[in-house]
């Protein structure tokens, strides 16, 4: 097994898990000349219906790595709620691009926050609740209000309370699980941004252009492409991506959330060894997109450069709401829509996306873009607002 030869067209790329993602980075790996086989337990979910082939079972099945290994040429994944050591097992057959190893540091927020901190990597001020005891001592050097989350599963607001006072540490670390937590200081910040990083096999780096995200009810709402911001802090962001893209040696795309401080300092909050959803705008308004950067680096090949030809807004589509609004939303005049083919739309469920394109250069501001957004603009965060909770 060559690990660094690039994947012949046809070769089979194997992706863990069943959602959009896996969906969209099928549909790049087709448009790339190759077949796509998912690991998933679901038989008809978004990634299954673009996919060549899939094997169902449960991520930490041997039965079901084993018929899914020998069936793939390369195997990578969609979302990091999965077992690093499937991964681990997976790696013995063929190549897994992002490797077990940064699954691990991704999915646990303190062996994330451990090694940026050791990487030199700027973060939000942060403190270790191992247990019930490390409460006291982390409001006393956070402050308070301060925001206590579980280490693992938590994604879209969940997993997480905000504690204004003392008398509510308790309750907080009883209502989170699993343990140890995390506590977090709150951050008085002007807005998030984030950056798509891809690295490939051979070092190569690409960064997708700095975007600000906007939230509501804790879940991604709004990305502007590019991010309002100077071009210094867009390059310093763009920057601490590349860093940490080397740092665990990704190969592959990642995303990387930042929050900007009312001073103009930059904190990283998170990483995501993965497409990732403030990435999606890069659909329409780049020559290649996201899904076509991560599935060049997976399969060996070059990166070309991560460019954009237009400015963008993304719209998520979030739960019965949202969809209610489909019939107009494809009748609106530069609406660029992606459905995800999810059966039910639940509250809170993403359910697909809007992209909205502009000239270079031609972003326009807080009004420009609700009169773009026609129908969604009841049904979206004000881009002058942003939420922590992220």
């Amino acid at each position: 097994m060559n690990d660094t030869a690039a994947l012949q067209p046809n070769a089979v790329i194997g992706i863990v898990g069943g959602g959009q993602l896996g969906r969209m980075s099928a549909m790049a790996a087709a448009r790339l000349g190759y077949r796509t086989h998912i690991l998933t337990q679901d038989a008809s979910g978004p990634a299954a219906q673009v996919s060549d082939a899939i094997t169902l079972g449960a991520y930490d099945d041997p039965e079901a790595l084993e018929a899914f290994a020998r069936a793939v040429d390369v195997v990578t994944f969609e979302f990091e709620n999965i077992s690093a050591d499937a991964l681990d097992h997976l790696s013995r057959h063929c190549p897994v691009r992002p490797s077990g190893h940064i699954l691990r540091i991704s999915q646990d927020r303190l062996a994330e926050k451990t090694f940026l901190s050791q990487a030199g990597i700027p973060l939000a001020p942060w403190h270790a609740v191992q247990e019930r005891a490390d409460l006291h001592a982390a409001a006393e050097r956070l402050g308070l209000p301060l925001i206590l989350k579980t280490t693992r599963n938590g994604y879209d607001g969940k997993g997480q309370i905000r504690v204004h006072d003392a008398a509510e540490l308790e309750n907080a670390f009883d209502s989170l699980a699993p343990h140890p937590l995390v506590a977090e200081g709150m951050v008085d910040f002007a807005c998030e941004l984030s950056v798509m990083v891809a690295r490939g096999t051979d070092g190569t780096v690409r960064c997708f252009d700095t975007v600000q995200n906007h939230h509501w009810q804790g879940i991604l709402d709004l990305t502007l492409a590019p991010a309002p911001v100077m071009d210094a802090i867009a390059q310093d962001a763009r920057t601490l991506a590349t860093r940490i893209a080397q740092a665990l040696d990704l190969v592959g795309i990642m995303g990387v959330e930042m929050f900007l401080s009312r001073t103009g300092t930059l904190m990283v909050n998170e990483i995501a060894p993965r497409p990732h959803n403030s990435g999606h705008w890069t659909m329409d308004a780049c020559p290649q997109d996201q899904f076509d950067l991560h599935i060049r680096a997976v399969a060996g090949l070059p990166l070309p450069p991560a460019v954009r030809h237009s400015d963008a807004v993304m719209k998520n589509l979030v739960g019965p709401e949202d969809m209610a609004l489909w019939p107009d939303i494809v009748a609106t005049p530069g609406h660029i829509p992606h459905l995800y083919g999810k059966a039910q739309a639940l509250p809170g469920r993403k359910m697909g996306h809007v992209n909205l394109l502009f000239p270079f250069g031609g972003l326009p501001g807080e009004f420009g873009i609700r009169a773009a957004l026609g129908p969604l603009a009841t049904r979206c965060a004000a881009p002058d607002l942003a939420e922590q909770e992220s």
